[in-house]
């Protein structure tokens, strides 16, 4: 890839991505969804905190071991998307 077409790149994303997972985008002149990235950084961090306090409080309260363990989970999924939203916001992406 040159630097033309990095540039070309960099500069769509700066734009904003289609959204290519709509069916109905662009129905009646609707301009495609876009992902609000700052709100959702800010509510997966938001939920990976609470998760975490969550699992701790029912661990140290005797609570059954599947609701640590799905507590873990919720936890898990939204430390991982806290790492995606944090890629596409580096890279550029609007929100």
């Amino acid at each position: 890839m040159n630097d033309k077409e990095r540039d070309a790149d960099r500069e769509r994303y700066r734009r904003g991505l289609p959204d290519h997972h709509d069916p109905t985008a662009g129905i009646g002149g609707a301009p495609p969804a876009r992902s609000a990235l700052t709100l959702r950084l800010i509510l997966a961090n938001l939920g990976f905190v609470l998760a975490v306090i969550f699992g701790v409080f029912a661990w140290t309260r005797d609570f059954p071991l599947v609701v640590v363990i799905v507590s873990g989970v919720i936890a898990l999924i939204a430390a991982i998307n806290s790492a995606v939203v944090t890629r596409r916001k580096l890279r550029g992406e609007p929100g």
